[in-house]
C-alpha cells in the first residue's frame, strides 16, 4: 500500500477533490450554484445511476446519443454503438495504437521541460482517435486547438463561448461525415464509414445522429484521455518508486493501477439526471423535474467505501465508478482503458525517471473540470 495525498499538488484554489472531501462527511447532498442537487456519497450516486426509471438522462435540449436517451431508444442506439466499441471490434486497432504511442514517445525531448497533458496526453489522444476513426492526420492541429478552446470555455462557464466551441467541433465532424454520406455505396472500411452505413429502425442514421455519436466518441474522449494522462503522470511524480514495478507489470496489472489512480483523482467530474416523479434521495425530497448531479469524483473518494489513505488497485477495483455505472456506463470505457494502458506503457518503457520540471508547479484544472491543467515534467 502506498500513501497518497492530494495536498502534494500545488493549486491556487480548492480543486474538486479537496472541495468534495471537505463537504462529503457532513453533507450527502448539496444544491449547487446552477440549482442542481448534487450527490456526494457513493451510495446515493450509485442508486441514481442504477435507477433510470425515476432519474431520466434526457437533461439536455440538444441531441446526445446515447447518454442523453432513455428506455428503448437508448437500448437501440447503445446496441448499435457497442458493436463498434466491443473487444472484438477494437482488438484489430491495438497495433495501430501501439505504433501511435511509440512514435510519439520517441519524439519527446529528454532533459527538457514538457507538459504531460498537452505534449503527451492531447497529442496521443488526437492521433489515436484519428487512426481509429479513419480521420485524416491533417485534422490534428484543428483538434488540438479545439481541445484548448474547449477547456478554456469550460473554465469560463460562458454560454456563448461554450456554444461556439460546440459548433466548431460539430463542423469538424461534418467535414468527415458529409463526404462519406454523399457516397453511401463506398467500400471504404474505416470506422466512420461503417458508422455512416449503420441503420436504426430500418433507416440510415441521420447526419445529426452521426454528429452526436461522433461528438460523444471524440469530443469527450479527446479531453478525457489528455486529462487522464496528466493525472497518471502526476501520480508517478509523487510515487517514483512505482515506475520500476510498472515497467514490468502485465497489461491487467497496469490497467488496475491506472483505474485506481483515476479513482483517486477522477477527471470525469459528473453526469446529470432529471427526476421523472417526486422522489427522496440522500434524505432530500425532490419534486418531479428536479435536476440531479452525480458527482463521480466525490463518490470515488467516499470514506464509507474506500480508504483514501491507501492505494489498493485490486481491492478497490470492483467498486470503482470512474466510467460510471448502470445502463449509461461509458460506452468507450474499454477503448479508453486500452489507449491509456498503451500510452503509459510506451512512456514507462522509454524513460528511467520522470521528474517535476525545475522551478515549475503542477496546475490543477478549475471546476467544472477535474485533473490537471498542466503537469510540467522532465524525462530522462
Amino acid at each position: 500500500m502506498t500513501a497518497y495525498s492530494p495536498d502534494n499538488d500545488a493549486s491556487s484554489e480548492e480543486d474538486l477533490r479537496s472541495l468534495t472531501d471537505r463537504l462529503r462527511p457532513k453533507q450527502a447532498i448539496i444544491q449547487n450554484d446552477d440549482g442542481e442537487w448534487e450527490l456526494l456519497r457513493y451510495r446515493d450516486v450509485s442508486a441514481v445511476a442504477l435507477d433510470d426509471k425515476r432519474f431520466s438522462s434526457q437533461v439536455s435540449r440538444f441531441l446526445q446519443i446515447p447518454n442523453g436517451l432513455d428506455g428503448e431508444q437508448h437500448h437501440q442506439f447503445r446496441t448499435l454503438i457497442d458493436r463498434h466499441l466491443s473487444e472484438s471490434a477494437l482488438t484489430p486497432f491495438l497495433p495501430l495504437f501501439k505504433q501511435v504511442a511509440a512514435e510519439l514517445i520517441a519524439t519527446l525531448p529528454k532533459h527538457t521541460p514538457i507538459d504531460a497533458v498537452s505534449d503527451i496526453g492531447a497529442v496521443f489522444a488526437v492521433r489515436a482517435q484519428c487512426a481509429w476513426l479513419g480521420w485524416p492526420a491533417t485534422l490534428e492541429p484543428q483538434l488540438l486547438q479545439w481541445m484548448r478552446n474547449n477547456h478554456a470555455a469550460a473554465r469560463s462557464k460562458d454560454d456563448k463561448q461554450l456554444a461556439q466551441v460546440a459548433q466548431n467541433f460539430d463542423d469538424i465532424i461534418r467535414s468527415v461525415v458529409q463526404p462519406r454520406r454523399s457516397s453511401p455505396h463506398s467500400l471504404a472500411d474505416d470506422v466512420t464509414s461503417r458508422l455512416c452505413r449503420e441503420h436504426i429502425n430500418g433507416r440510415l442514421l441521420t447526419e445529426a445522429e452521426l454528429v452526436s455519436i461522433l461528438r460523444n466518441w471524440t469530443g469527450g474522449d479527446l479531453s478525457s484521455i489528455a486529462l487522464c494522462v496528466g493525472v497518471i503522470v502526476a501520480h508517478l511524480l509523487h510515487h517514483p518508486e512505482q515506475i520500476a514495478d510498472l515497467k514490468n507489470a502485465n497489461d491487467s496489472e497496469l490497467e488496475a493501477v491506472i483505474d485506481e489512480v483515476l479513482r483517486l483523482d477522477n477527471p470525469f467530474s459528473a453526469n446529470r439526471r432529471i427526476t421523472t416523479c417526486p422522489v427522496t434521495i440522500a434524505g432530500q425530497a425532490l419534486p418531479e423535474g428536479a435536476r440531479v448531479r452525480l458527482n463521480w469524483i466525490s463518490a470515488n473518494r467516499d470514506e464509507q467505501v474506500f480508504n483514501n489513505n491507501e492505494f489498493a488497485p485490486h481491492e478497490h477495483r470492483p467498486d470503482n465508478v470512474v466510467y460510471g455505472l448502470g445502463k449509461h456506463v461509458c460506452p468507450g470505457r474499454l477503448l479508453a482503458t486500452w489507449q491509456l494502458r498503451i500510452a503509459i506503457k510506451a512512456l514507462l518503457q522509454s524513460v528511467n525517471t520522470i521528474t517535476l520540471a525545475p522551478q515549475q508547479m503542477l496546475e490543477r484544472e478549475r471546476p467544472p473540470l477535474g485533473g490537471y491543467h498542466k503537469v510540467p515534467i522532465v524525462l530522462t
